[in-house]
């Protein structure tokens, strides 16, 4: 197992960053002790037993790894000199660059759990940019806490993945909300149709996690047995469907690129 240090998590008092907080936590990567969060108006009162502090100067000199997680437009507002320190950014849209220029580190890299994170579920890539090559397995240590974690060859996967996995869990209860309306429009009651409509996520993930099978396969086994499931594939497609998804993925990913080259 990789030691990965003394952890400080900037902003570890928004929801992301207490999610990242717990997982590190709660999987025994990080011990309490050897974690510092920092706050900005009133210690969050929760059981991680970590130090808290509103002082990231200080937060930065008892830590080895530095996550920033703060919104982008309070990022102008953090100063820091991480000089010789791991620095890893979840912030969407932050360049690698501007990072490197306002915290004098050499080694950087860009992350992006999900809102799964907190419950082991999220899928986190990462681009680094650093000359010590040990500090991968730094990072996918840390994130391994909270999911799946996998190396992306450039930085701007990571703009792409802000719209795509970065959207956790909001397109699949898209898709939930409108399965739950159809069913409401045909008499069944709210309730009922919440619950059904939630459990085919939940159950749809597990199943594909626990068979192992692509999504690409899953769907071509339902239309190959060309039964009601696969009349609902056939119907949804010559819908639009899948031109739905591009469009929505595209305008996430637009959304995404615009942060990155705010100034």
């Amino acid at each position: 197992m990789v030691d990965i240090g003394r952890i400080g998590i900037i902003g570890g008092s928004g929801w992301l960053g207490t999610a990242i907080a717990k997982a590190l936590v709660g999987s025994e990567t990080v011990a309490s002790e050897r974690l510092t969060c920092s706050f900005r108006s009133g210690r969050p009162e929760n059981s991680l037993g970590c130090h808290w502090t509103s002082d990231n100067t200080q937060l930065v000199k008892n830590s080895d790894v530095i996550v920033l997680s703060v919104r982008p437009n309070d990022w102008n507002a953090v100063n820091i000199d991480a000089a010789g320190k791991l620095v890893v950014s979840v912030m969407a849209g932050v360049t690698i660059k501007d990072i490197k220029q306002r915290t004098g580190s050499n080694r950087v890299a860009r992350a992006l759990p999900n809102a799964a994170a907190e419950l082991g579920y999220s899928y986190t890539p990462f681009f680094m940019d650093s000359p010590e090559p040990g500090d991968g397995d730094t990072i996918a240590m840390l994130f391994r806490s909270c999911g799946l974690v996998d190396a992306v060859s450039q930085e701007e996967h990571i703009d792409y993945f802000t719209a795509m996995s970065g959207s956790g869990a909001a397109f699949p209860a898209l898709l939930a909300e409108a399965m739950m309306n159809h069913a409401v429009a045909r008499g069944v009651s709210p309730d009922v149709a919440r619950r059904a409509a939630q459990q085919v996520i939940i159950g749809a993930g597990r199943l594909q996690e626990f068979n192992g099978a692509s999504p690409s396969e899953t769907v071509k086994s339902f239309v190959d047995y060309k039964g009601t499931t696969a009349a609902g594939i056939i119907a949804m497609r010559q819908g639009g469907f899948d031109a739905a998804v591009d469009a929505g993925l595209d305008a996430a990913y637009r959304k995404a690129k615009a942060l990155s080259t705010a100034p």
